[in-house]
């Protein structure tokens, strides 16, 4: 995209928009159909209604674009206890935990994150992240998409920048990757979503546990020919379709049909994509170096998807692995806040750890970025509050146990890749880690800044909401310069 050009991206007309409810109504009927894994014939109905929407522009994509990998922590990770720790505090705010050397000079971490602090170097810390939302749904929402509205809302009435980057590169041209642009590995959040854009622009999902010596990815790949014979029967329905009004036809989905079912059967059967996800492929030494457990697994997996051209990833660390209640919301009534820390620090780290140093190792740091985060932090002070229930991190229901309670005013998150100068820290909060002292950074300039990433002038792309009218994919807010590769 250049810079200098304004470019409004319109969303789908009233003919456009009955032409994809049209094809709505027929991919809800193939689905009914049924079909083992990824029904072949759904997925060209999703590729027809993200067609339906496009504007045609008519460039091939380059064959390796800039990528991001968003790791994702629900519910919002202690600053304090990891990336901000602030040792001469009171005795109400300090944590457990001592302080460590990190390989930056002046850069200090808690004793929790020692991989993370020899490696240092190899990343950009962002201590100055303040967002204005209380609440989870409100604040992911102005971490995903620039939600400045401050009240918790069921669902995102802007689109998050994963789809919003999906939406502008398909309009780009055919994708000549089998693999689909946009995947989310066990999350991120169920607070973020295409809004207005729509389902077609939502990722291709992967759940369940990678470490699971059972896990398979069930969308991809052909098990058996039986398999194969079953999907050619169901692709010879779309014969059917030429007995659909010529008012369906007339807009060219008869004919454009073929492509789709090839994409379709490209993502079903090239080994391209049954290899991308298939981690038995990596030697046992890297999986032991990510951790054989569900985070360093995801994270494994994030790093093989984008080597293989996909270009937004998204995962989250949540589950079995958080503690009780299987997120970041360390309550007291939730968790024991530090036993909970604690318990997830080894995998988390380790995780983390591994995913940098493999991007660098790899030749993939000025391509692909990686973004540590949370929707923010939690409170500078402890209170202490009777657990809700026993459990991992947390003790029988009854017990008065430390927590700290949501904080959007200051929290860190982390930056690697990308071509981004490395090995220093960005800003600061006062001596309890309440608020920000020194080079504040919002929403605005955290989705600006990854749209830079991606070629995107975040200033000048405007998309068509629901009523028509040209909305910017960030209305406040600029790149980061010291992020920016």
């Amino acid at each position: 995209m250049n810079p200098s050009q304004e470019l409004c991206c319109p969303g789908p007309d009233a003919a456009t928009h009955n032409i994809a409810a049209n094809l709505a109504g027929t991919r809800r009927s193939f689905m009914k159909m049924g079909i083992a894994g990824f029904a072949s014939l759904s997925l060209p109905a999703v590729m027809r209604l993200r067609a339906a929407s496009l504007a045609a522009t008519g460039s091939t994509a380059a064959s390796e674009k800039t990528a991001v990998i968003l790791v994702w922590k629900p519910g919002g990770c202690s600053h304090i206890d990891t990336y901000d720790p602030k040792p001469d505090a009171g005795s109400e705010y300090r944590g457990p935990f001592g302080m460590i050397s990190t390989k930056v000079t002046g850069m200090k971490f808690t004793e929790l994150l020692p991989r993370q602090a020899a490696i240092a170097d190899k990343f950009t810390l962002l201590r100055s992240m303040k967002q204005g939302a209380g609440g989870h749904p409100a604040g992911s929402m102005q971490m995903f998409s620039g939600d400045a509205d401050t009240r918790d809302k069921p669902k995102p009435k802007y689109p998050d920048w994963m789809s919003v980057v999906n939406y502008l590169r398909s309009q780009e041209g055919p994708r000549e990757n089998p693999l689909p642009r946009y995947v989310g590995v066990s999350g991120p959040s169920t607070y973020n979503g295409p809004a207005y854009l729509g389902d077609a622009y939502s990722p291709f999902s992967v759940t369940g546990d990678p470490n699971s010596p059972d896990f398979v990815v069930p969308n991809i790949g052909l098990s058996s020919q039986n398999e194969a014979e079953r999907i050619r029967r169901r692709i010879g329905l779309r014969e059917k379709l030429d007995t659909m009004s010529r008012e369906f036809d007339r807009y060219g989905e008869l004919g454009a049909l073929d492509e789709f079912e090839s994409q379709a059967m490209a993502l079903l059967t090239n080994p391209k994509t049954k290899d991308a996800f298939d981690l038995t492929q990596e030697d046992d030494k890297t999986r032991d170096r990510y951790g054989r457990n569900a985070w360093g697994q995801q994270l494994l997996l994030a790093r093989r998807l984008v080597e293989a051209g996909v270009e937004v990833l998204t995962t989250s660390l949540r589950g079995q692995l958080c503690g009780r209640v299987s997120n970041w919301d360390d309550h007291a009534v939730n968790h024991h806040v530090f036993d909970a820390l604690r318990f997830r620090a080894q995998a988390y780290d380790q995780a983390v750890t591994a995913l940098i140093e493999d991007i660098h190792e790899r030749g993939l740091s000025k391509r692909v970025l990686v973004v540590v985060t949370g929707e923010f932090g939690r409170t500078p002070k402890i209170n202490y509050q009777p657990s809700t229930g026993a459990g991992n991190a947390s003790a029988a229901a009854g017990t008065k146990q430390p927590g700290r309670d949501h904080w959007p005013r200051a929290f860190s998150n982390i930056w690697a890749g990308g071509g981004i100068e490395t090995g220093r820290f960005i800003g600061s909060t006062d001596k309890r880690g309440e608020d920000v002292v020194e080079r504040p950074c919002g929403p605005g300039d955290f989705l600006a800044t990854i749209y830079h990433h991606l070629g995107i002038d975040s200033s000048k792309v405007f998309i068509k909401d629901f009523n028509g009218r040209p909305t910017p994919i960030v209305d406040h807010g600029t790149p980061i310069p010291e992020l920016m590769g």
